[in-house]
């Protein structure tokens, strides 16, 4: 092997060394980690591959800049003094946020993450605070030293390398370099698999604590660089609360921070039935049976509205799935403007209702994987003892990059459900009705493909035959599920729930008003249901509804106790169905806005313009009435969206 390839292994031997004595001296002095000691080794092994992703990025650099003569420490005099300067440089970095990674976190719990950089404004304040609360010139003392001692070791590295003699032929070494970058190329992905290793992967370990330890300030600071200044405006919030607290029914008097708690008893009855939450891709109303689609695309699940719940009015807070699984665990909408609020990791500790299903069993199906968004990291902390069921755990085998087919899953989660002897919560995660649109060949011939001209299939909201088939195949899907679980014990104590997790853009054309067209409502319109024809009486609701409603009123229709300090309402015991709110942010357009009553009204997040139009008609409002509406809609929407963007800062889980 030769000179160059020695020095990079012995450099990322060096670095994984101080890494690793980093995290021992973390867990050995943190006042917050001292009774975790005896179950810390999942932390350290999930810490490593955090480590060694680090690791990489610098042996990949010292790789790719080596092979020029003219960086190549072992040819060039140049060479020699920019790896000097460099890795000397990299020695004082990585100190400095080492130790101060262990103050951070001894003082917040949290390691260390971008928010810091909010401080460098008040620089002077923020030095006397500094200066007042801790040991500084102490402190400067160790990092110099300690920087001094790695920058030593790198040094002598080199020089000891360079004294050797080379060895191994040009082929060896060819080989060598190749085995080292695909190597340094897995440590940077930090899995074998389709999704890379995440930060929310720590917070799988099952206690927030072992989370905390496994993370290192490299990943939690890059992680939480783009988030850096996402937060909520509090003056804000205080003026919006009179307006909140009176829609969620809590006392707006109370001194202190705003807060929207609320305790419900639940109630008391023998059994409580078990819940079954399905989270549809893309399942647009306006393409559906259910509002008189011609191409009738989705029968059976009309069928099934017929003899549920169903809310024909609910509206999902934003576009995208991510954001949609976010809003339904949670309650609050992703107002997060840049990347979904699943990857911040400032918030990653979310209350959710789920928790407050005492004694039931919680399961999370998906066909491909969880990975996808930090989904896994949102799931696995927030919800106690969910036991997450995705690609790689099925028998089935995969179709496509979402994982087995949507029928195969409903199947799969079937044959799960039907063995648990106590009651569950379960949630099934669709993705077929998506691009590439994915038939599997095993059902292609129970399931008929249809063909339509290109005009009917633009006219009545599709862009295609494969995306029309998709939007077909997923109510063949719901078919064998509910047929294969109607077969089942558990079947008559469950209460499924259907839910879009987002609507798609497009051209209503005039199966609707022309404002759910023009003004993208058909981007958030989606199917509501409640279907458990045993425990509920058909009803059609036509109030306006979101995402967020939706653990309000399972945790109602099942009787459970729980607390609510998210934005959601239960649905079936509103005593004024006409507040209903349907809060909603358009990301790609940078628009937030309600649907309140008859009517819609957006603003843009650039200019603040502000439109409002009516939905159930194309006719203009009347001039009498458009003061005061868009008054009360401005106020609406300014709730709305501040007290979402506090919620995200301050939903801690229970």
């Amino acid at each position: 092997m030769n000179k160059r390839l020695r020095w990079i292994i012995y450099t990322a031997v060096v670095f994984f060394i101080v890494s690793t004595l980093d995290r021992v001296v973390l867990l050995c002095t943190s006042v917050h980690l001292h009774d975790i000691q005896g179950h810390t080794s999942g932390a350290f092994l999930l810490g490593a591959r955090y480590d060694l992703r680090e690791i990489g990025i610098i042996a990949v650099l010292m790789l790719l800049l080596g092979f020029i003569p003219l960086f190549d420490p072992f040819r060039s005099s140049f060479g020699r003094r920019f790896w000097s300067i460099l890795l000397s440089i990299i020695s004082v970095v990585a100190i400095f946020l080492y130790v101060a990674d262990m103050m951070h976190f001894e003082y917040l719990a949290q390691r260390l993450n971008a928010s810091v950089i909010n401080f460098v404004p008040e620089g002077g304040t923020s030095a006397l605070m500094l200066w007042q609360t801790y040991p500084v010139i102490k402190i400067l003392l160790i990092i110099i030293v300690l920087s001094w001692l790695l920058i030593f070791c790198l040094l002598r590295i080199i020089k000891n390398v360079g004294r050797s003699a080379a060895t191994g032929s040009k082929a060896v070494n060819i080989s060598g370099g190749i085995v080292v970058f695909l190597l340094c190329a897995l440590c940077i992905f930090g899995r074998v698999g389709q999704y890379p290793l995440r930060w929310s992967d720590a917070f799988g370990l099952g206690d927030s604590r072992l989370s905390q330890l496994a993370l290192n300030p490299f990943q939690s600071f890059f992680s939480s660089l783009s988030f850096r200044n996402t937060s909520y405006d509090e003056k804000a919030t205080e003026q919006s609360y009179p307006l909140m607290a009176s829609y969620f029914g809590v006392d707006s008097t109370a001194k202190g921070k705003p807060s929207f708690l609320r305790t419900i008893a639940g109630t008391t009855q023998a059994t409580r039935p078990n819940v079954v939450l399905v989270i549809c891709e893309s399942f647009s109303a306006y393409k559906s049976s259910m509002w008189g689609n011609p191409l009738n695309t989705t029968p059976f699940f009309s069928t099934m509205c017929d003899n549920g719940v169903f809310f024909d009015h609910c509206f999902t807070p934003h576009f995208g799935t991510a954001r949609g699984v976010w809003a339904t665990v949670t309650g609050i909408p992703d107002v997060m403007l840049d990347k979904t609020a699943s990857r911040n990791p400032l918030i990653v500790d979310q209350h959710s209702i789920i928790n407050d299903f005492k004694g039931y069993d919680k399961d999370y199906f998906i066909g491909g994987s969880t990975s996808w968004a930090n989904i896994k990291g949102v799931l696995e902390n927030n919800i106690t003892g969910i036991n997450i069921h995705e690609q790689g755990s099925y028998t089935a085998k995969r179709v496509d990059v979402w994982g087995i087919s949507d029928k195969n899953l409903f199947l799969q989660a079937n044959e799960a459900l039907r063995t648990k002897t106590g009651p569950f919560f379960t949630v099934i995660q669709t993705s077929d009705n998506h691009r590439p649109y994915t038939i599997p060949e095993e059902d292609q011939a129970e399931f008929k493909k249809v063909s339509y001209p290109q005009d009917t299939l633009v006219k009545y909201g599709f862009q295609n035959n494969d995306e029309l088939n998709a939007f077909r195949y997923t109510d063949f899907c719901f078919h064998k599920f509910i047929e294969a679980a109607s077969k089942e014990k558990y079947f008559n104590n469950t209460v499924f729930i259907f839910v879009g997790d987002h609507g798609i853009r497009g051209n209503a054309g005039n199966m609707f008003p022309q404002a759910w067209t023009a003004n993208s409502l058909t981007c958030f319109h989606v199917p509501l249901l409640f279907y458990a024809p045993g425990l509920l009486k058909h009803e059609r609701h036509t109030m306006n509804c979101s995402q967020v409603d939706i653990l309000p009123t399972i945790a109602g229709i099942t009787g459970i106790p729980y607390t609510n300090t998210a934005m959601g309402r239960d649905l079936l015991h509103l005593q004024d169905t006409t507040s209903n709110t349907a809060f909603f942010i358009d990301h790609d357009v940078r628009n937030i806005g309600v649907v309140h009553g008859s009517y819609m009204m957006q603003r843009s997040l650039a200019n603040n313009a502000e439109q409002l139009v009516p939905i159930y008609t194309n006719n203009p409002i009347a001039a009498d009435s458009i003061a005061a509406l868009s008054a009360d809609m401005h106020k609406r929407i300014s709730a709305f969206y501040e007290t979402a963007r506090f919620m995200l800062f301050n939903n801690k889980r229970k």
